[in-house]
């Protein structure tokens, strides 16, 4: 009994029993299916497709189906297109009709499926996935089990030879799920990370008309992976119009700050050029006094050596008046007045050049003064540099670094100046004083030869002659003191020239630095200007920019076509839904079943069912 029952047993299985009448004769079909008329012509209001795609773990397409949903709103033959292999129906048990790329069916109303596969039909995207493991490139294959530091890279572009409308239109999302047991140290910047126990999926997002390109870095040890997912739907964001009232106010204020920068900016130009011109100005005064001054003070030493020879002349004519007066000579003495009023001229021009010297130095001092006056004496704060740097371009920082050097030598020599104005001023008074002096002398001088003329004119007998040796004794005494102050005089302009040409000095490098300066606030004044042109509409740009954003990310007029056919119509939406194979360690246990399950015979598998 025994045997005949595994003999029945295996005739089960090998010939299959059908109960009932022939399935050929329709009579098991649904209620539905027997109201299908199959002569009328059904209509469908819309239509859905789902892509489904196989890929190999690094990216290559294995396999292709779609899955079509047709809402059937009249029952009846309906005709859809597709470049399929083959087709299967997955509503019901009635048969799909396939010629060519016509598919026809025969529906009743409500949602009915059928699958297509399709055989070189490529995707809108290809996709490239690597791995690197210690640094080397390894095959999907050879991965299961291993371990050390993976690299992982998926890379996302647009294929060409398909419509660009899905690439340009569809936003792509990519997740991968791994165990954290096998996978750590995970490194995957640009993720979003969710936790789901010792699981932790990384989803990443590839926006429309975007080229996609992922990196995860982490250690693996007995590494094995799921499949990534990977799906692709239209673009669908709902974004409300901003509030940006209270932004384009910020931005206006922001613009109108930028355009009083650039008119105080151009306030400072004019002031800079006003300063230069009186700093060249000066700087010309100053050469033309400090010609002057070298040239007074060459002539000194002339003067000293005249004034010397006059000295001892009029001590050796006191001598000899003094001496044996039936012996000397008088007539020697005509020449004095002559040599005194000589003495008395260069005196003269001596205090015309001093008067001259004091005039150029008073407008020099004027145009010192002014130039000074209008460096501005208000501190620029740290707030204001940073504001001033931030609202210029890059382009421009070198420039404002400059100016910040220029103005803290521009205050350095104000609050220099301010110290030593009265030093300036002692130097007018005293050169108008010296003039004077000098001018004094060279009058005393002529008056004294004037009226030795005279004497010498009227002179006659002892009377006169002992008025002459009374006159010249006290010219002698007091010409002394009259040499030493002339000695004092020229070591004075001797100091003063060595002096001042250091200040002139001081003067031609004012006069570069202000003329760089200048020039650095002219361009600082483009780049304010160039900027305040960029930014006087910038509420307006930046809504235009939104507006723009938000034009590129409202699908709103996007129309989704089919995938399979051109011909297909009513298209109401396409996805596309991609899986990549399994990275997986192979297991011994199920490696020895399949190897004992080959070497055993098919008779010897059944009776072990049974034993």
């Amino acid at each position: 009994m025994k045997k005949i029952t595994l003999v029945f047993m295996a005739m089960l299985l090998v010939f299959p029993y059908y109960g009932g009448a022939d399935r050929n004769d329709g009579s098991d079909r649904s209620t539905d299916e027997a109201k299908i008329d199959t002569n009328a012509i059904g209509e469908v209001s819309s239509k859905d497709e789902v892509v489904y795609g196989r890929l190999s773990a690094n990216g290559t397409l294995n396999e292709l189906y779609v899955v079509n949903m047709l809402n059937v709103t009249k029952p009846g033959s309906i005709i859809d297109f597709g470049d399929y292999t083959s087709v299967r129906n997955l509503t019901n048990l009635s048969e799909i009709e396939q010629v060519g790329d016509k598919v026809q069916l025969e529906a009743s109303p409500g949602w009915f499926y059928y699958q297509g596969n399709l055989e070189d039909h490529e995707l809108p995207w290809d996709v490239k996935i690597s791995y690197n493991l210690e640094g080397d490139e390894i095959s999907p294959d050879q991965l299961a089990g291993k371990e050390g530091s993976l690299l992982l890279k998926i890379k996302t572009s647009q294929n060409e030879n398909v419509d660009p409308l899905f690439f340009e239109n569809y936003a792509m999302q990519i997740s991968l799920t791994l165990d954290t047991d096998l996978m750590s140290n995970i490194q995957a910047p640009e993720a979003t990370i969710v936790n789901v126990g010792k699981q932790r999926q990384f989803t990443y997002t590839v926006m429309p008309e975007s080229n996609g390109e992922i990196s995860l870095l982490g250690d693996v040890v007995d590494f094995e992976m799921e499949g990534i997912d990977i799906s692709a739907v239209p673009l669908s964001m709902t974004i409300d119009n901003p509030e940006l009232d209270e932004m384009t106010s910020e931005m206006r204020t922001l613009s109108d700050a930028i355009g009083e920068i650039n008119d105080g900016v151009f306030d400072l130009k004019t002031g800079v050029s006003e300063l230069n011109d009186g700093v060249q100005s000066l700087n010309n005064g100053s050469s033309e006094y400090n010609i002057g001054m070298s040239e007074i003070n060459d002539s000194s030493s002339e003067i000293k050596e005249a004034s010397e020879v006059i000295g001892e002349s009029l001590v050796r004519l006191n001598e000899e008046l003094n001496g044996s007066s039936e012996e000397m000579d008088l007539s020697e003495l005509e020449q004095l007045p002559e040599g005194l009023l000589l003495i008395a001229d260069g005196l003269g021009e001596v205090a015309e050049g001093l008067t001259l010297l004091n005039e150029n130095f008073s407008i020099a001092y004027s145009a010192l003064d002014d130039a000074m006056s209008h460096i501005p004496a208000q501190a620029v704060t740290e707030e204001d540099i940073q504001q001033l740097y931030a609202t210029t371009s890059v382009e421009n920082h070198e420039t404002i670094d400059y100016l910040m050097d220029v103005y803290v030598a521009a205050q350095t020599a104000k609050a220099t100046y301010d110290k030593i104005k009265e030093a300036f001023t002692a130097v007018e008074t005293t050169l108008e004083e010296t003039s004077g002096a000098v001018n004094e002398m060279g009058n005393q001088l002529t008056l004294i030869a004037s009226e030795l003329s005279v004497a010498f004119e009227n002179m006659e007998g002892l009377d006169a002659l002992s008025e002459l040796k009374e006159g010249i004794a006290l010219l002698s005494n007091n010409y002394g003191e009259f040499h030493s102050g002339l000695v004092s005089y020229t070591d004075g302009v001797s100091q003063l020239a060595d002096a001042y040409n250091e200040i002139d000095s001081g003067f031609d490098e004012l006069a570069q630095g202000t003329s760089e300066l200048e020039s650095g606030v002219g361009e600082l004044y483009d780049g304010t200007e160039e900027l305040a042109d960029e930014t006087k509409d910038l509420p307006e740009k930046m809504q235009e920019e939104i507006n723009e954003m938000m034009d590129e990310f409202n699908t709103s007029d996007f129309e989704p076509v089919s995938f399979v056919s051109p011909k297909n119509t009513n298209i109401n939406s396409v996805q596309f839904i991609l899986k990549t194979e399994a990275i997986e360690r192979e297991d011994e246990e199920e490696t020895a079943i399949v190897e004992e399950e080959e070497s055993v015979g098919f008779w010897q598998r059944l009776k072990n069912l049974f034993t």
